[in-house]
Formats: structure tokens, sequence, C-alpha cells
């Protein structure tokens, strides 16, 4: 049985207990703590069991999952370093945050797993970026990759790109809401429902997704597919074309790995 305990209860940290404990994940037991009542008792819904202390969870469990913001991750090393042990693996999911950072506040054998996952692990639909940090072997390794795979998809990646993949799949959700907000705000404007809309676009999202992990084409020959000549689609991909949406999402992309370089600092 390993203990895997989480310091920080919230959005994220939930998340990702959630799709462990609805998993077929066996001999893992889950601990968490939060400074929010709230946070802690919906972790204690799902059979969580809440630890009354930072240094209660640390002591308790072999690895400890740092579910935080970054502004106070460091607050939060200081006060669980005298727990820390070489024996225990830290995952980190702050945004940033690299290995030597974890190690320049604890101490330098650390063994810690860097992790960007994002919200969708509420749903089992998650996408995870993985990258490890030595000394980890990979049994403890392999260990917090499963923990991932039980709730979507995963990828490992090296640790210099932990920062540039945030926007890809981090952040990538909440650009992915404003488009559907788009869409779905002018189909109101139409006279459209809601209900009619959300479902019809959430539905072409899913199915566009795998046509692009599923079918083979590249992006180009996806778009080709659907943009008949002279047709609708053309008409409103011209617009798109016109408004420079791909420089857009990686300017929005560029400004998410500069925070992200900000944040480590």
């Amino acid at each position: 049985m390993k203990n895997v305990g989480f310091l920080g209860a919230g959005n994220m940290g939930y998340a990702i207990m959630k799709g462990i404990s609805g998993s077929s994940l066996k001999d893992i037991k889950l601990f968490a703590f939060d400074l929010s009542e709230e946070a802690k008792k919906r972790a204690a819904d799902i059979g969580v069991e809440i630890c009354a202390s930072e240094n209660e969870l640390t002591e308790k469990c072999d690895y400890i999952f740092l579910a935080v913001k970054p502004q106070v991750l460091s607050g939060v090393l200081e006060t669980i370093k005298s727990s820390l042990t070489p024996e225990k693996v830290i995952v980190s999911i702050a945004a940033g945050i690299t290995g030597e950072y974890l190690k320049s506040r604890t101490f330098s054998e650390l063994k810690a797993v860097l992790v960007m996952p994002n919200t969708p692990l509420l749903l089992g639909e998650g996408a995870t970026a993985l990258s490890k940090v030595d000394p980890v072997s990979d049994e403890e390794f392999n260990l917090v990759c499963s923990i991932f795979d039980a709730c979507g998809e995963t990828a490992v990646i090296p640790a210099d790109k932990m920062k540039e993949i945030i926007a890809v799949n981090g952040s990538s959700p909440a650009f992915i809401y404003l488009f559907a907000k788009a869409f779905i705000e002018y189909a109101a404007e139409q006279g459209i429902s809601d209900e009619a809309a959300k479902k019809l676009f959430a539905k072409s999202l899913v199915g566009s997704a795998r046509m692009i992990t599923d079918s083979g084409n590249t992006i180009d020959e996806l778009i080709k597919m659907v943009s008949s000549p002279g047709g609708t689609t053309l008409a409103g991909l011209d617009r798109l074309y016109e408004g420079n949406l791909v420089q857009t999402v990686k300017n929005a992309c560029d400004s998410c790995t500069k925070r992200a370089y900000e944040l480590s600092e």
C-alpha cells in the first residue's frame, strides 16, 4: 500500500484525487490537507483521509503532491522540510516550478516529479505532461505516471520543456472554453437555444479531437476536408485568417510561458 498525500485540495488537487478514487488503481491510500473547510469536506466525501497539518501528511505519505499555488509554494516547502526524507517523492503540479527550485528549498537529494495536468481530470479525460527529476527511480516515476494514466492521457517530456508545455495542455482548456463561448453566444444571437448549441458544439469538439488523434490526417488535411471550394466553411475561415487567429493563439501561449518563467524565479 502506497500512501499518497495532497497538500492542497482545491480544484486541481481534488480533480486528481477524484480521478484516482474513481479509477481501477489498487493499493493507494489518499490523504489531504487544506486550510479550507469546504475543500477538506469535499475530499473527505470521496474517501480521502484528512490530516490536521502539512507535517502530519508529509510524515504519513510516500508520495506528496504539491497542489498549491506557486506563490505560496516556498512557504509550504519551508514548513514540511523537516518532515521530508530522501525516500519520499515530491510531485509538483505548480506551474513554472523546477526540480532545482524544489531542491534549493529542501535538500539536494530530494526526489521530485514535475507534472502539468489539466482540470478535465475530473471526468477522467485529463491530459498530463510529466518529467522525472533525479534521483527518482523508474519504479517511482512509473507509479506517478500510472496515477495520471488512470485519469486520461499522459506524455513524458524533458524537464526543460515543462514551462513551455503549460499553454499546450494546462491552460488550453480555458482558451478552448473562450472559443466555445463565442460560438454559443453567436447561436443565441440567432435564436438558437444554449442547450442545443452547447450539445452540438461540444460534440463537434470531441469529434474533431478524435479526428486529430485517430484519422491519420495532418491538421491542414483535416481543415481541407471540411472546406468545400466556394462553400460556407471557407467563407468563415477567411475571416479567421484575416484576424490572424493562429498568431493570436501563439501569442497567448507565449504569454503563458513568460509567466511560468516569472513564477520560477
